[in-house]
């Protein structure tokens, strides 16, 4: 389907064999961890909501950054609310997008002014970031973020292309907005499957609790084990993608395309079943599921994202019981999103968990 949306022309595009078309045979460009304590934070939370993004966001501060924003590193407020700050910026309509000739508009909204003070102070705190990592005397912690490979890599003369301090910052804000939101609303839309399902929601309590048995917690190592959990996490990317809007992208000269019709079997059905034997993966060679995209250009956080994705799921379900609150039954869930780059489930989902023997 073809729009246009002020200056902008628009493609949506619902075929897998018509995407293979346009990321593989056509020159397109784009115009615009450690999880094992996940666990132990849910049980010592007293509210049974779950929301797993703070512990998201304490992942990839340690992972991208070398800090703890919940124990004295970065000032928790100032990460919240400089990440919260740029959601809205990035979610935000701009006129002068779509109409250049009406950046007037923009100013006069006050956007502009924001979106320059956010990104002062987004350069400021990446800045802050870089020197603390550039300090000679700098207590170097035992792993690597990546912030130092990073940097080594500004340093590295047989390095393929004029790395800079940008190009790094640019880095950083990918990890900084993007490491956090998809995750955690990935946790949240699993979740509120396997509850609405309760038959997925045993088979892969028991594929985990199998594997495990009484070690205590789920590790990188395990979750290789775990077929039945990675079926259940395609399905959820296949029914409720939390990036349904990829980037945007622009043609670089004049192409054809044609239709082609493309259906699931019952694809309205959360069925993680379809996933076993059917070799059908995320990762951008199958058009049928492209959550993170495809191509060149496909997410660069893929492999961090849905590994701390797996870990946190199986601890989850590991060590705990999970039941609907009181009150509550499976048909009273909804799937409703809301409206943005990362699609969040709009009403929070509220269950009862039990400590697993």
């Amino acid at each position: 389907m073809y729009l246009r949306f002020g200056f902008k022309s628009t493609l949506v595009v619902s075929s897998a064999k018509l995407v293979e078309e346009i990321w593989l045979f056509h020159r397109i460009m784009t115009t615009g961890g450690k999880s094992g304590n996940f666990a132990l934070y849910i049980s010592s939370t007293e509210c049974n909501s779950i929301d797993p993004s703070g512990k998201m966001n304490t992942i990839i501060c340690r992972v991208g950054f070398g800090k703890r924003y919940d124990k004295g590193g970065i000032e928790r407020s100032r990460y919240l609310g400089l990440l919260k700050e740029s959601r809205a910026m990035l979610s935000s309509f701009s006129f002068s997008d779509y109409f250049p000739f009406a950046s007037w508009v923009d100013r006069f909204t006050g956007l502009l002014n924001r979106l320059e003070k956010t990104f002062k102070e987004l350069d400021s705190f990446y800045q802050e970031l870089i020197d603390e990592h550039l300090d000679p005397n700098r207590l170097k912690p035992e792993e690597e973020d990546i912030i130092d490979v990073l940097l080594q890599l500004l340093e590295d003369c047989d390095f393929p292309f004029n790395l800079n301090i940008d190009h790094i910052k640019a880095i950083l804000m990918n990890v900084f907005v993007a490491g956090t939101e998809a995750t955690a609303a990935t946790v949240i839309w699993v979740m509120s499957f396997l509850m609405k399902y309760p038959k997925c929601l045993k088979k892969t309590q028991a594929e985990v609790r199998d594997l495990i048995g009484k070690k205590g917690f789920v590790n990188e190592d395990d979750v290789q084990g775990l077929t039945y959990l990675k079926a259940v996490i395609k399905e959820t990317f296949r029914l409720q993608p939390t990036a349904p809007l990829l980037v945007p992208r622009e043609t670089l000269g004049k192409c054809n395309i044609g239709k082609n019709l493309e259906t699931w079997e019952n694809p309205e059905v959360f069925s993680p079943e379809r996933f076993i034997g059917y070799f059908i993966d995320y990762k951008g060679l199958h058009y049928e599921l492209i959550p993170f995209g495809a191509g060149r250009r496909i997410c660069p956080g893929m492999r961090m994202g849905v590994a701390t994705v797996e870990l946190a799921l199986a601890n989850l379900l590991y060590n705990f019981d999970w039941e609907m609150a009181i009150g509550m039954n499976k048909e009273d869930l909804d799937f409703e999103a809301i409206s943005g780059i990362t699609a969040h489930k709009k009403n929070a989902l509220t269950l009862k968990k039990n400590i697993s023997d």
